[in-house]
């Protein structure tokens, strides 16, 4: 199958979206992006802006905000928020497209999911973050040894549907990685996004020390949680975060705390919107842990 002849469906035109959209079209692949309300109304009398050091660009996109059952794509990528994730899923259960690739958070495992969309489902983590003001996107690409789109197989084969998804990839000259354990992976990210991301709720306390410690202790008491309920560590440099001495992983997110991006994060768009994942994903989190019989 031709790079060429890929025909994309982007369910989800906020950041994620957004930007693999514009990675994607750049690289002359079909893109068709799905989007609802103001979205969907800016999108069609502006294009896809957004900015480019410091330059406000627009980009010709392909959008929709009805699918039809009938409408085949050989891929859907599924750009949602994690509580969104069951609805966005349900809304492509019947449609006929073959492979819908989940760039979503997970905590808790692909049960509910593969009920929704079965064999269907390849879940992956995406590797841009950002925002969007004033309908425009201001994208944050990190280097692939900082951040990078993560896929895999449920089952950790290497499949041909894998293989065509890196080719795409490769095609937008996007960093990307195959992991055999996605469960773990996404598992791990959670507790991840849970530690540090939960500051959102609490501006007032957002750059303290206090925070910063409150993030590590968090973050190292779910790691081994999960560790106790049969979740491998994944990726590696969590293992290397839960050996490191407390004192310096409190400095590390002291830092953190004090960048332009957990400044960004803190707008009150974006921060509640992001309340409401963190907050399904740590119950969802909770539960998980119950069923293995672990209490963080």
């Amino acid at each position: 199958m031709s790079i060429k002849q890929n025909r994309i469906l982007i369910f989800g035109a906020g950041v994620i979206g957004s930007a693999y959209a514009i990675k994607f079209i750049e690289a002359g692949i079909d893109v068709t992006l799905f989007a609802r309300s103001n979205r969907f109304k800016t999108l069609q009398e502006n294009g896809l802006q957004y900015n480019e050091k410091g330059a406000v660009k627009s980009i010709k996109v392909n959008v929709i905000d009805t699918l039809e059952n009938d409408d085949v794509y050989d891929f859907i990528f599924v750009t949602v928020r994690y509580d969104r994730s069951e609805s966005a899923l349900l809304a492509l259960k019947d449609n006929q497209s073959q492979n819908i690739v989940t760039m979503i958070s997970n905590s808790i495992g692909f049960s509910s999911w593969l009920d929704i969309v079965g064999d269907r489902l390849l879940p992956a983590f995406p590797g841009v973050g950002g925002q969007i003001k004033d309908g425009i996107l201001y994208a944050r690409f990190p280097p692939k040894v900082l951040m990078a789109a993560v896929f895999g197989e449920i089952s950790g084969l290497v499949t041909e549907r894998a293989e065509n998804l890196a080719k795409l990839f490769k095609t937008a000259k996007l960093p990307y990685a195959v992991n055999k354990d996605m469960k773990s992976y996404l598992i791990t990210h959670s507790v991840s996004d849970i530690a540090m991301l939960s500051i959102l709720m609490d501006e007032k306390t957002a750059r303290t020390r206090k925070t910063a410690h409150k993030i590590t202790f968090t973050l190292k008491t779910y790691l081994r949680a999960i560790q106790k309920a049969g979740v491998a560590i994944n990726p590696f440099a969590y293992k290397i975060m839960l050996r490191c001495p407390n004192l310096i992983l409190d400095l590390f997110f002291m830092i953190w705390l004090r960048t332009k991006m957990v400044k960004d994060m803190m707008l009150p768009d974006y921060a509640n919107s992001a309340n409401n994942e963190i907050m399904q994903l740590n119950n969802d989190l909770l539960k998980f842990l119950s069923q293995n019989d672990v209490r963080p």
